[in-house]
């Protein structure tokens, strides 16, 4: 599958919270930047990096920036992706972005994405500016290249992002069907 391209505008969406709140592209046309990740409950690389997420999340919100966290794995094949065990998970690492579940798994196929974690950030103007990985370390003892941290600071001061896309990884997204 074909990444999105930089560039492209954002998708909109229509996605139920662990707030039980629904939320839509235009719920956030007043941030600066909105960073669409998409994760899950399950994958031990979404585990390893959720304590930085919302460290990212705590970092950039005065600056305008908002963490959306999108849960697209098929919920047959992995119920501990469910909506109960997100609003769970959520709760228990005390997430301070929303998390919102993709149970038709549109989402993710208008974004074209493949793993999770796997980033999107978007510009004011919804133009896809940065697409890929978090950093380039699952232990953060060992990250040399803060990506995201990088392309959120390029935006913000109206640069050039050196390096708007990198290859996302970790797990791949579970889909109910053959992909």
């Amino acid at each position: 599958m074909a990444s999105l391209e930089i560039g492209s505008p954002s998708g909109d969406f229509n996605l139920k919270g662990v707030d039980n709140r629904n939320y839509s592209l235009d719920d956030f046309r007043e941030k600066e930047i909105l960073v669409l990740m998409f994760t899950c409950n399950h994958c031990p690389y979404v585990q390893a990096y959720e304590a930085r997420l919302i460290s990212i999340q705590r970092d950039y919100i005065s600056k305008g920036v908002v963490l959306i966290a999108i849960n697209s794995n098929s919920e047959i094949r992995y119920p501990e992706d469910s909506f109960d065990r997100m609003v769970q998970r959520a709760r228990e690492k005390g997430y301070n972005f929303p998390y919102l579940r993709d149970a038709d798994q549109t989402v993710a196929e208008a974004y074209k994405a493949e793993y999770t974690p796997e980033i999107f950030v978007f510009d004011k103007r919804r133009k896809l500016r940065y697409h890929g990985r978090i950093d380039n370390s699952k232990d953060e003892t060992k990250v040399t290249s803060r990506d995201l941290r990088g392309a959120i600071d390029s935006i913000l001061s109206g640069k050039e992002i050196i390096q708007p896309e990198t290859h996302a990884f970790g797990c791949t997204i579970k889909w109910a069907d053959d992909h």
